[in-house]
C-alpha cells in the first residue's frame, strides 16, 4: 500500500535536504555541548598533573575504602533486586489479582521520589530518634550512619530497574509456551529455567546493567543515611564530593573519570546486547519469511 507522497515509504525521504541537515546539526551540537565537552573536561582535569598524580590519588586509604564499600553495596543490591524484579514481573504478567495496579505503582515509586527524601524516610524509621531507633539501639544495632543504611537506601532507589524491564517483555510474550511445557510434564522450575528464562534473558540483562549502574552512582539517598564518615561510610560518589570540597581536583576528577568510564562501558554493553537481540530476531524471522514465501 503506497503513501500519499507518490509511494514513498518514509517521511524522511520527503523532507528537504536542509531540514535533515539542520536536525542533524542541532543534535550534534546539543550532544557536543552537554555530553562530549563535559566528559572531555572530566578526563582533562583528571590528567592535569599527569598519570602518576592521578593513579597515586587512587591509593589513598579512604579512596580504597570507598571502592570497597561501593562494591559491597552493589554486590548486595543487584542480586536482591534481580530476584525481586523477576518475581514481581512474573506476578504482574502472569496473574490477575486485587491490588495489581497498586503493586506496579509501588514498583515505580522510587522513580518519582527524590533520593534525598528517600534518605530522610530511612532516617525517620531507623535513626536514633526514629520509630525503630530506640529498639535498635537497645540491641546495639546500627542502621543509619552505617553500611546497612547505605544498602537499604540503595536497594530502594534501584528497585524498579529489573522489574520494569521484564514486565512488558513477559506481558508481550504471554504464557502459552510455559503452559505447553507444563502440559508435557515439566515442573514449574523446569518451565521457568528452560522456557521463561531464555525468552526474557535480554530484558533481564538490560535491567541488571541499569540496576548496577544506578547502585554504583547513587548519591542523594546514600549521602543522607551514611553520615559521610571518611574511610567508613563514604562511597565513591561521596568521596568525589569530599575531595572536591577539600580542593583536591585531580583526585576528585580521577574518581569521576572512573565513574564516567563505567557509565560508558555500561552503555557499550547495553548497545552490544541490543545488537545481539536484534540479530537473533532477524535470524529467527528469516526462516519464517522463507517458509511463508514457499
Amino acid at each position: 500500500m503506497s503513501r500519499a507522497g507518490g509511494g514513498k515509504s518514509g517521511r524522511g525521504s520527503e523532507d528537504p535536504w536542509w531540514v535533515r541537515l539542520l536536525l542533524v546539526g542541532v543534535c550534534v551540537a546539543f550532544a557536543g555541548v552537554f555530553l562530549v565537552l563535559p566528559l572531555a573536561n572530566v578526563f582533562a582535569q583528571a590528567l592535569a598533573k599527569g598519570w602518576q598524580a592521578s593513579l597515586g590519588s587512587l591509593a589513598h586509604p579512604d579512596t580504597v575504602e570507598s571502592f570497597r564499600l561501593t562494591a559491597l553495596v552493589t554486590a548486595i543490591c543487584v542480586p536482591v533486586n534481580t530476584v525481586f524484579g523477576v518475581a514481581a514481573a512474573w506476578l504482574v504478567a502472569r496473574f490477575e489479582f486485587r491490588g495489581k495496579a497498586l503493586l506496579v505503582t509501588w514498583i515505580d515509586l522510587p522513580f518519582s521520589v527524590s533520593p534525598v527524601v528517600t534518605g530522610m524516610l530511612f532516617v525517620l524509621l531507623f535513626g536514633l530518634r526514629g520509630y525503630l531507633g530506640p529498639w535498635l539501639d537497645a540491641r546495639d544495632m546500627q542502621v543509619i550512619f552505617a553500611t546497612p543504611g547505605i544498602v537499604l537506601a540503595t536497594l530502594f532507589v534501584t528497585v524498579p530497574f529489573v522489574a520494569r524491564e521484564l514486565i512488558p517483555v513477559m506481558q508481550a510474550q504471554g504464557s502459552d509456551a510455559e503452559q505447553a511445557a507444563l502440559t508435557l510434564g515439566a515442573s514449574g522450575w523446569q518451565a521457568f529455567w528452560h522456557v521463561t528464562l531464555p525468552s526474557i534473558k535480554w530484558g533481564l540483562l538490560y535491567g541488571v546493567i541499569l540496576c548496577n549502574a544506578r547502585a554504583v552512582g547513587e548519591f542523594g539517598a546514600v549521602a543522607v543515611v551514611s553520615g559521610r564518615v571518611a574511610g567508613v561510610t563514604d562511597t565513591v560518589p561521596l568521596r568525589i564530593e569530599k575531595l572536591d570540597n577539600e580542593y583536591n581536583p585531580v583526585a576528585a576528577f580521577t574518581l569521576a573519570a572512573l565513574l564516567a568510564l563505567l557509565a560508558l562501558g555500561t552503555l557499550g554493553i547495553k548497545t552490544w546486547l541490543e545488537h545481539r537481540q536484534h540479530a537473533g530476531l532477524a535470524r529467527a524471522q528469516g526462516p519464517m519469511e522463507s517458509s511463508d514465501e514457499h
